[in-house]
């Protein structure tokens, strides 16, 4: 076995949570609640098509913000790892990535066979991503890439 080591899914998702707490710290202070860390951890395997693994750290429950389906951190660990080709118009939301960690290349087009257009991204940056484009994002660096993703509903 070339150096791979399995890790079982508590381990996997504590070894996730230890290389983001280095570069950012996981708690959220929700308006008149108490200050918490994480809600959960999802794990996605070849995320819409894409390469590797991308996990999405859940900061809120789906029902906890206004018109939100998601708040969560996006993490790409390892170099190539990323979310493929992706629309959200059937729920008709519109997303944000926020990157507060790393370099990766933004990518988006509008339809399925559209021309690409990319961009690369990292620390501070943000993509506005309608409901109608189709966009993907790839770790480019050699570092985890950590995005906050906001994607909002409009019922």
């Amino acid at each position: 076995m070339s150096g791979t080591v399995i890790l079982s899914e508590g381990e996997e998702f504590d070894h996730v949570i230890q290389e983001v707490s280095k570069y950012i710290h996981l708690y959220v202070m929700p308006f008149g609640k108490e200050e918490r860390t994480i809600t959960r951890i999802d794990k996605r395997e070849n995320m819409y098509g894409g390469n590797g693994t991308v996990h999405m750290i859940q900061m809120f429950e789906q029902k906890e913000l206004a018109n939100n389906r998601l708040a969560a951190y996006m993490v790409l660990l390892n170099k190539g790892d990323e979310s493929g080709f992706h629309t959200h118009n059937e729920r008709n939301e519109e997303e944000l990535y926020v990157v507060v960690h790393g370099t990766g290349e933004y990518r988006e087009r509008t339809g399925t066979e559209g021309s690409i257009r990319k961009k690369t991204l990292q620390k501070g940056d943000i993509t506005a991503i309608s409901s109608i484009g189709y966009h993907s994002i790839e770790n480019t660096g050699n570092e985890p890439l950590i995005m906050f993703v906001i994607t909002t509903n409009n019922p």
